[in-house]
């Protein structure tokens, strides 16, 4: 007869733990939920399970993050689900000054700068319309300046002399005709009116007023320092309302956009107002309106400053929409997100996007409708080696 190793009554207990070792000794390569690329494909290889106890870059380029680090590094995902975006076009541009509340401030003469009565402003500073910012005095060259001080000694001679007959023709008043009084004093009302306006060109200063109310931008002056007719001495800018210069080679662009922001300020929109119809230097200008989210308040932007329009078309594009922060670059510098495969593991995939605005973007390429995408903490996991 033969014997059994254990009792009838131990078999359902023996078949048991049989079957949970069986399970427990499955090959390691089964895929998890959302390790799948966008044709199907396994995103895990065989050998690419390693147990690791904590941060650790494995072997197949994918990341061991334990759960508690997760925790500490505030590591989100999203399943990435498919939609329609409005396609983007992206174009260099610049900040420029809007001209109807901007000025500058310039001299018509040359001459030598005088301070104000507060003294000169400087960059930063608020003034109103009509504050006065300086004074320009200006100096005649030497051979100019003589022939008007002789000028000027000729018609002070000539209103004394004209004074002195105006006198005498007064004391002869009744038998002098009364029309040679008045043309003597209106001969010597003419020449006091020359000889004040000779000497006051002599001493003349010209008077440096804000064109509009705003903040100065640009202050290049310092007392006693010379400067020439149509220098530009002083910008004024009003912080809440500027203009973006964007630039493009495709004429129909400006028919094409349904909206606009700038890259990296997620605060501020653009209203675009018009596009030139001619070229210059080989591309169209496209002149935005800069529009804060709380109106009133000062831009984040600085005149001059160059910066990248990204403005939507209205023709849709199919894709993934994610935050911008999701995407980062691995050491070959393409684009790629992170991919959640495992409870503590994260798998790098290339992508190719397109910007949707400063702060969203739109995956066409590289993605499979249950990825598990990490959307915040994605540049922390790129870093553990």
């Amino acid at each position: 007869m033969t014997q059994h190793l254990f009792p009838r009554r131990a078999w359902p207990l023996v078949v048991a733990m049989t079957l949970a070792a069986s399970v427990l000794c499955l090959p390691s390569a089964m895929a998890a939920p959302g390790a799948h690329g966008p044709n199907g494909e396994h995103l895990d290889s065989p050998g690419a399970a390693v147990n690791a106890s904590g941060l650790a870059r494995l072997p197949d380029g994918s990341v061991n993050v334990p759960k508690t680090a997760q925790r500490r590094m505030a590591i989100r995902t999203v399943l990435a689900p498919q939609s329609d975006a409005a396609a983007t076009v992206e174009m260099p541009g610049r900040v420029i000054m809007d001209p109807n509340a901007s000025g500058r401030v310039q001299a018509v003469h040359g001459g030598r700068v005088e301070p104000g009565p507060k003294g000169l402003p400087v960059a930063g500073q608020s003034v109103k319309r009509g504050d006065v910012l300086a004074y320009v005095r200006h100096h005649a060259e030497p051979y100019a300046l003589g022939a008007q001080q002789a000028q000027l000694a000729d018609l002070r001679a000539q209103r004394q002399l004209a004074e002195q007959r105006v006198r005498r023709l007064e004391g002869l008043e009744g038998t002098v005709p009364r029309k040679e009084i008045e043309a003597a004093r209106s001969e010597a009302k003419s020449l006091g009116e020359r000889e004040r306006s000779i000497g006051g060109s002599l001493v003349a200063r010209e008077t440096l007023t804000a064109p509009v109310s705003g903040v100065i931008a640009r202050a290049d002056l310092v007392v006693g320092q010379v400067v020439e007719s149509r220098d530009v001495l002083f910008e004024v800018v009003d912080p809440s309302r500027m203009m973006v210069e964007a630039t493009t080679a495709d004429p129909t662009v400006a028919a094409r956009v349904a909206g606009a922001s700038l890259q990296g300020a997620p605060d501020v929109t653009l209203r675009l107002l018009g596009a030139s119809r001619s070229l210059r230097d080989g591309v169209l200008p496209l002149i935005f309106a800069v529009n804060p989210s709380k109106p009133g308040t000062a831009l984040p932007i600085a005149i001059g400053q160059p910066v990248t329009v990204v403005a939507q078309s209205k023709e849709r594009i199919k894709g993934v929409v994610l935050p911008a922060q999701a995407l980062v670059r691995n050491p070959s510098n393409e684009p790629i997100v992170w991919i959640k495969s495992g409870a503590e593991r994260f798998i790098p995939q290339p992508v190719q996007y397109r910007s949707l605005d400063a702060s969203t973007v739109v995956v066409t390429q590289g993605l499979s409708a249950d990825n598990r995408v990490v959307v915040q903490g994605a540049a922390l996991i790129a870093q553990i080696r």
